[in-house]
């Protein structure tokens, strides 16, 4: 078998390299480190059935030889990446999910879209199921990202459809884990990073809004099953455990002994006020549902928090 996995030194696809290395598959990672990293797949770069490629998939991709499978998983997916970079969020959920389909087209591959539960944007509806259609500002700050990904869902759908491309689209709620940028935006390197610095924990709004958080372990598995499933409309993957953001901060305090306290900021524009997969579809097609929880998930991604800045301090 032999795998493509664009985004592939990002944080989930240099874990899904890892995992279908392991299957054996040969796979070519394709990244342009926007916001992904070398150092990701550096471990990798020696097994001789693993290839990088440095190209932005935004322009036409050329492989040579057969290919299997195409898991589309480049874009910045953080809101720091995305508002810094909001019209290569737009291109790469468009352009590339365009030239990623054509890929998988062309060589007759199975394809993978990774799309978000941003899709569902501010729900009007909770848990968010997958027949809900969501509530998203299209010309809002947030409006790049969102409606990337829901632009990305109608073409494979369209693909799949047309020209009879064996698709699958994921749809990711939050996934945190070793490999994560402490300068991504997102909430958990955040906090993780406020809080082994010694300083307060910023919380926007009253904290009072969701979240639903998935380790990075689980999500794979989840990509895994997904590939290999005969089914091709959209599958939520992501833990049903939801917590407050503010009772999130308070655990994060606890956990690293951090003695910054809590800093509230005013809410940034269409932050959602809940997030939390109804995951029974994949329960029931794919016999998946998370196994790592939130504890022993965070303990494991604070150890590498704490390698990363005690590095960082070694070499400033």
């Amino acid at each position: 078998m032999r795998t493509i996995i664009t985004g592939g030194a990002g944080f989930i696809g240099s874990h899904l390299c890892e995992r279908f290395l392991g299957l054996g598959h040969e796979v070519v990672c394709v990244d342009n480190i926007l916001t992904g990293s070398l150092a990701n797949i550096e471990h990798l770069r020696g097994d001789p059935r693993f290839m990088f490629i440095r190209h932005d998939i935004s322009h036409p991709l050329e492989i040579d030889g057969p290919v299997d499978h195409v898991l589309h998983f480049a874009s910045p997916a953080s809101p720091v990446d995305y508002l810094n970079f909001p019209i290569q969020t737009l291109k790469v959920g468009s352009l590339g999910t365009h030239n990623a389909l054509g890929l998988a087209k062309l060589k007759n591959a199975r394809f993978l879209l990774a799309s978000t539960s941003e899709v569902y944007g501010d729900p009007e509806r909770h848990p968010q199921r997958e027949d809900y259609w969501g509530n998203v500002n299209p010309i809002g700050l947030r409006g790049c990202y969102d409606e990337a990904k829901r632009f990305s869902e109608a073409i494979t759908m369209a693909y799949h459809r047309a020209h009879e491309v064996d698709t699958r689209i994921i749809r990711i709620f939050n996934t945190y884990g070793p490999r994560m940028r402490l300068d991504d935006g997102r909430v958990l390197p955040n906090f993780m990073g406020q809080a082994l610095r010694g300083e307060p924990l910023t919380v926007y709004g009253d904290g009072s809004q969701t979240r639903s958080f998935g380790y990075v372990d689980d999500l794979v598995e989840g990509v895994e099953r997904l590939l290999f499933a005969d089914f091709h409309e959209p599958v939520n993957v992501g833990n049903p455990d939801e917590v407050t953001i503010l009772q999130f901060a308070q655990e994060i305090l606890k956990l690293t002994g951090g003695k910054g306290g809590i800093e509230y900021r005013p809410l940034p524009q269409d932050d959602p006020k809940v997030r939390k997969p109804d995951i029974e579809r994949a329960r029931k097609l794919l016999g998946w549902e998370p196994r790592v929880g939130r504890h022993e998930g965070l303990q494991r991604t604070l150890a590498y928090f704490q390698k990363k800045i005690a590095a960082s301090a070694r070499n400033p």
